[in-house]
């Protein structure tokens, strides 16, 4: 049960990213009204530059709702040390600048600042909720810091939601957009040895989570974003072949991919996390997309046959 309906006026740091494309959708289909908080001047946005401490703080202030979505995508290449240090900041500044200026100005809306299931570390197959340990490798710890970062709007009173993301399916981009091309032509297959447990959660449903989150006051803290129905790499491997009705039969070796990701094979790739929505179900939440057939086949826009 929501706490409220209709339109908000929200603002999106991230805005042009997958998520953040789909989100401003999202909202403005429902006659919300969005504002994306941005490097270059776009007409009716907030400007910001997070490396030097500047947000235009007067566009904030009548807002219900902030959407903090920024950071440099984690897996686009190997992790350098230079690489590692552009993850953190892009992150862990920007969370805290979006922080401290809504304390500031005395911001009475709801900050969303994402993290993600990686925070958990390499668990194997052990079911993972809002309350289990978190990892210690790098991932991890960058995501723990990066919801730590938003500390000083949890210390001001403002209501802060940490939705944890699984893997985002969607056509668009991310983990499905990236290996739909190979699969279609039948050159794909698992990763590793495809026991890696892979938390998931369909676009659209994402975005329903977030429209929840938003409108519901009880709402707060760390909330896993994931399908209630994790499965295994070569499980969903499997899937996405037999829905695209192609085979399966070629898998990345483990060996190759730290060969070429390096670090970040091990903690994005070959890590297994089973993650379960227990705090999102807790608020009443309904998926749309609750397997990972249902997933893809509505992310393809393809109906099952009889």
């Amino acid at each position: 049960m929501t706490d409220r309906t209709g339109p908000l006026r929200v603002a999106i740091t991230g805005a042009t990213g997958m998520v953040g494309t789909a989100l401003t959708r999202h909202f403005r289909e429902g006659g919300s009204t969005v504002i994306p908080i941005s490097r270059q001047a776009i007409p009716d946005g907030i400007r910001w530059d997070p490396a030097r401490g500047v947000l235009d703080a007067a566009g904030l202030e009548t807002l219900d709702a902030v959407f903090n979505l920024a950071g440099e995508n984690l897996t686009a290449r190997r992790w350098s040390t230079a690489t590692r240090q552009r993850l953190r900041d892009s992150r862990i500044r920007s969370t805290m600048l979006l922080a401290t200026t809504l304390a500031r100005i005395g911001f009475r809306g709801v900050l969303v600042s994402v993290s993600a299931v990686g925070i958990y570390g390499n668990a194997g197959d052990r079911e993972l909720d809002e309350t289990s340990p978190l990892g210690g490798d790098f991932l991890a710890t960058l995501c723990r810091d990066w919801e730590a970062a938003a500390d000083p709007a949890r210390a001001a009173g403002i209501r802060v939601v940490h939705p944890r993301l699984g893997v985002v399916l969607s056509s668009a981009g991310g983990l499905l957009g990236r290996v739909l091309p190979i699969f279609r032509t039948g050159l794909g297959g698992r990763l590793g040895s495809g026991q890696q447990w892979l938390s998931w959660i369909a676009m659209e449903d994402l975005l329903a989570a977030m429209d929840l989150v938003v409108r519901t006051e009880s709402a707060s803290g760390a909330i896993n974003f994931t399908a209630p129905t994790p499965v295994t790499n070569a499980e969903f491997t499997a899937t996405l072949a037999q829905v695209l009705k192609r085979p399966a039969i070629l898998p990345a070796p483990a060996t190759a991919l730290r060969l070429v990701f390096g670090e970040m094979a091990d903690a994005a790739l070959l890590a297994s996390q089973r993650v379960l929505p227990r705090r999102l179900k807790a608020l009443g939440f309904n998926f749309g997309a609750p397997t990972a057939e249902v997933a893809i086949r509505q992310v393809l826009d393809l109906r099952r046959e009889t």
